[in-house]
């Protein structure tokens, strides 16, 4: 038995469909193009656009064009957990958004990191979790070590 996966997507800024994947009869006709079964409905479904990052994906269903954000149960976890905050101003700060125990620290002081690049693993409540850099700068200190235990709000690094 197949375990199931819950979801949630929004479709041009607009419309949000949450719940259980559904059983899906899919087929690939060509690269890109797909004919997909659901229950007694059919749909036929080109992808224009994928970016895996940021889960979002420009799609033609039937014909009709949308615009797909996609959410799976750790994305919602990380949102109900308040912790997904997006800030347009510069990071100065990386603190740890949860009391746990440093795994790994990715980075070293002075080295140059992207938006999106593994920083520190962090574990807490058995999970391992990945804090990634918020933008593009530099890693000016290290004030944690391996091994570490951490407060909530525990300054890990600072960037410049």
């Amino acid at each position: 038995m197949t375990q199931q996966r819950s979801f949630k997507a929004t479709a041009n800024a607009e419309y949000t469909f949450e719940g259980v994947l559904p059983d899906l009869d899919l087929v690939m006709v060509k690269d890109g193009h797909y004919h997909i079964l659901s229950g007694h409905q059919s749909f036929r479904v080109e992808v224009i656009e994928m970016d895996f990052d940021t889960k979002t994906f420009t799609i033609k269903v039937n014909g009709g064009a949308y615009k797909v954000q996609l959410e799976d149960e750790y994305d919602q976890l990380v949102q109900r957990l308040g912790l997904a905050a997006v800030s347009k101003e510069a990071v100065k700060e990386i603190r740890a958004p949860m009391p746990g125990m440093v795994l790994s620290i990715a980075v070293e002081a002075g080295q140059e990191v992207k938006k999106g690049d593994s920083l520190v693993i962090l574990e807490a409540m058995k999970m391992e979790n990945v804090l990634k850099c918020p933008g593009d700068g530099r890693i000016k200190s290290i004030n944690v070590r391996q091994g570490e235990a951490v407060e909530k709000n525990y300054l890990l690094l600072e960037m410049e």
